[in-house]
């Protein structure tokens, strides 16, 4: 089932959500839950419709389902982090950072609108600030293309099966993260050194 479509805090004197997909949901949960002020990393599917595909209106969609294309659910993560030693902006500067937000409905070997790079903004708040975001990497030109990620207002957050949860976590040998998590969080641990759960500064 979904959980709530409109609060943007987990707690609202400490915490703050923020909704994001990038390319699979294994390689985005794999980074945040290793940064200072993140609280909790779920894996989960948002941004299609309020139900399920096979099991009638208010079913969670299912894995299966939303690798189809069918369902116009993308893959998230949903980061509940507190603001006081993390921004939104200093989010947003990770997930940027961590896939390439100018393919368009794809991340390296995985292709589909599941894949697409999508912002669902909480706040209008964490809206100006990804619009601001993006505006300023396309000045820069940090990418030979222009970012085409979408920033859309959040309406649902539909949590991932639980194998699905910690995923990197529990099977750091299984192919896929060989080959495509483990290079991604090397190269992420190295640029965000300071802002790791175990660094000292």
């Amino acid at each position: 089932m979904a959980t709530s479509s409109s609060p943007a805090v987990d707690n609202p004197q400490i915490d703050e959500i923020a909704t994001l997909g990038g390319g699979c949901f294994w390689c985005l949960e794999a980074v945040f839950e290793q940064l200072k002020g993140v609280r909790k990393v779920e894996s989960g599917y948002a941004g299609g419709p309020a139900s399920g595909v096979s099991d009638g209106p208010g079913a969670s969609p299912t894995y299966e389902e939303v690798c189809s294309g069918r369902t116009g659910h993308a893959e998230v993560v949903q980061v509940t982090f507190d603001p006081q030693e993390m921004s939104f902006p200093d989010v947003l500067n990770v997930f940027f950072a961590t896939h390439d937000p100018t393919t368009l409905n794809r991340q390296g070997p995985d292709v589909g609108t599941q894949y697409r790079s999508v912002i669902f903004y909480h706040t209008p708040a964490q809206q100006e600030a990804a619009e601001k975001k993006i505006a300023e990497l396309n000045a820069a030109k940090i990418w030979d293309a222009p970012i085409v990620t979408e920033v859309r207002a959040f309406q649902a957050f539909y949590r991932a099966e639980e194998y699905h949860q910690k995923y990197f976590q529990s099977h750091p040998a299984q192919p896929y993260c060989q080959a495509v998590i483990a290079p991604k969080v090397a190269k992420f641990r190295k640029q965000f050194v300071g802002r790791l759960k175990n660094s000292k500064s």
